[in-house]
């Protein structure tokens, strides 16, 4: 099916998402619409300071909005970034909230969100300990910007934030903390770095992955992560070495949102593998997934080998085997210019045994398709050094 990306069209699922080339022009005309005037606007400290993030703030208050922006945020989002900005948006008098950004600013902003009118301690909403009772209050209105195609926290009604010490992940869950609205502008990600557009492409990758093995039973989902999947493999090398190519932004943003709609499926083993990498060793989480994709997908291959063959098809693939679908994840990370091994990023063997700790106390591997020990992970860290 041919697509016009240079239209802008408005979809609903599982919110309302206004998709295409300049549709980040219709924000200013949607707050009116919503009488809001005074937005704040949440993003990280490198968006902060690109030109379109300015000329959105500039467009705005040419509209007569009062506008602020709060970027002080930690690249794996913490605890006491989510109450500065809270406190931020009442010294300042702000009636909504706008995130833009990548993974970590919409996870703040969502998580600011929640702030706003909930006082418990913030971890007290830790969906993981039954902390979605509490998410009682009403929220302020909330529209996503994303500018990377990789989470998809866009349209997602959770927020992962780190301890301060510990930097252990928590999960803010709640259905009222989805968006209203999203602008989804393939435009804004044309000034991505090869790098970050290879990393969290291949984050998108894993999340549609994950989510069509994931052990619980949701057809809807896995109809999605496969075409998200299809997307993906049409559009990633391309996105990276022409950054400027609509038709491919546009097709990883597409594949973006899917797999952030079919994980709520559940993720697995890679993830679990990555986060603790993140925690321990700051590891971008992208890049984490990236590296590990391969390596657990080849774990869960056994037994499973008619959804890979499904994977594989998905992606093209002339052979449409498991064996040739987890070979090509290997030369696809090679491709993008992304490592296959976690030596070069970092990762020693005297870090593998706190690694496998924090991966088997990860909150993703029990909806793997197989089920997974500590010991297993321990193999495959090193496996992978």
């Amino acid at each position: 099916m041919i697509i016009d990306f240079t239209k802008v069209v408005s979809y609903n699922f599982p919110t309302t998402i206004c998709f295409g080339a300049g549709a980040i022009k219709e924000l200013g005309p949607h707050l009116k619409s919503q009488n809001l005037n005074k937005p704040l606007i949440v993003t990280d400290p490198i968006v902060r300071e690109l030109p379109f993030l300015k000329t959105i703030v500039k467009n705005l208050e040419g509209e007569n909005f009062s506008v602020e922006v709060f970027s002080d945020i930690h690249k794996n989002p913490v605890k006491s970034d989510v109450l500065k900005g809270g406190e931020y948006f009442h010294k300042t008098d702000r009636d909504c909230i706008i995130g833009i950004g990548g993974g970590a600013p919409l996870d703040v902003a969502r998580a600011i969100v929640l702030r706003i009118n909930h006082h418990r301690d913030l971890f007290d909403y830790d969906d993981l300990i039954g902390g979605d009772k509490y998410v009682t209050e009403d929220v302020p209105y909330f529209i996503t910007v994303p500018t990377t195609s990789g989470t998809g926290s866009e349209v997602g009604r959770s927020a992962i934030i780190s301890e301060d010490e510990s930097h252990k992940k928590r999960i803010l869950f709640a259905p009222r903390l989805m968006a209203k609205m999203v602008f989804a502008d393939p435009e804004l990600t044309y000034d991505l770095p090869p790098f970050v557009t290879a990393a969290t492409g291949m984050d998108a990758l894993t999340h549609n992955m994950e989510a069509y093995i994931a052990k619980m039973y949701h057809p809807i989902c896995d109809g999605i992560a496969l075409q998200g999947i299809s997307l993906i493999s049409e559009s990633i090398e391309e996105a990276v070495t022409n950054p400027g190519s609509l038709e491919a932004r546009s097709k990883m943003l597409l594949a973006s949102m899917m797999g952030a709609i079919a994980f709520q499926k559940g993720l697995g083993i890679v993830h679990s593998l990555a986060h603790p990498m993140s925690q321990l060793l700051d590891t971008h989480h992208g890049l984490a997934n990236a590296v590990n994709l391969p390596y657990g997908m080849k774990f869960n291959l056994a037994g499973f080998e008619g959804r890979f063959s499904s994977m594989a098809h998905a992606f093209g693939l002339k052979e449409e085997t498991g064996e040739t679908l987890i070979k090509h994840l290997f030369e696809l990370n090679e491709k993008l210019g992304l490592p296959t091994t976690l030596s070069p990023i970092g990762v020693k063997e005297e870090h593998i045994e706190e690694l496998a700790d924090l991966a088997f106390a990860d909150f993703c591997h029990p909806n793997n398709p197989k089920p997974v020990s500590r010991e297993d992970f321990k193999a495959l860290y090193l496996e992978a050094l």
